[in-house]
């Protein structure tokens, strides 16, 4: 008899080890789901605020590098060596010349007329006198002239320092006025002439 009631009590205090059990069990599923979702929302949120982070700045720093919101992008072109309007010939001027573009749009499109470019680059420059370029303020004025130059290629108008009638007629005085006006305010992606070499002979 002592068997028999040994034998239904064992199972009796095996139930409630195995309803703790089951319980503990549960406890440590849920315990791990919410720590497994609470780390998901934690990463989830960090990965969110990181992204904004690292947007902000790239806005904050295009902004003030071109003229027009976005950084700039240089073109350099091959160096050219030519005689200049010294009398008699003889003096010669090589020039490394890289442009100041908005864009690489404007790149590829500065690249398709680059012919054209370096054709009128050649005439601007072989115009001027060993005198005029060996001064400062001469080599600023052709990188205005050249700025002129290519944006007119790219079909923008705008300002040069070549003297007013060089484009029109003698008689017409009135007229360079009002073109100066309407160029002051024209845009042009080309936003700048940097002097790479610059060697007269």
């Amino acid at each position: 008899m002592s068997a028999k009631a040994a034998d239904p009590a064992a199972p009796a205090t095996d139930k409630p080890k195995g309803k703790k059990g089951l319980v503990i069990a549960l406890v440590a599923v849920l315990v791990l789901a919410g720590a497994g979702g609470g780390g998901a929302w934690y990463f989830m949120n960090k990965k969110g605020h990181d992204a904004t982070a690292k947007e902000e700045p790239a806005h904050e720093e295009e902004a003030p590098s071109g003229k027009h919101g976005a950084a700039p992008v240089y073109l350099a072109m091959e160096n050219m060596v030519l005689n200049l309007a010294d009398p008699g010939g003889e003096r010669v001027a090589q020039i490394g010349i890289t442009l100041e573009l908005e864009s690489e749009k404007t790149v590829e499109k500065v690249k398709t007329l680059m012919p054209k470019v370096r054709s009128g680059v050649l005439m601007l420059v072989s115009q001027r006198t060993s005198d005029e370029l060996l001064k400062r303020d001469g080599k600023e004025q052709l990188a205005i002239d050249i700025r002129a130059e290519v944006s007119d290629v790219l079909g923008y108008e705008v300002e040069s320092s070549k003297p007013a009638k060089a484009k029109g007629d003698d008689a017409d005085d009135e007229p360079a006025p009002r073109k100066k006006k309407q160029k002051r305010a024209a845009y042009s992606p080309v936003q700048g002439v940097l002097f790479s070499a610059f060697i007269v002979q």
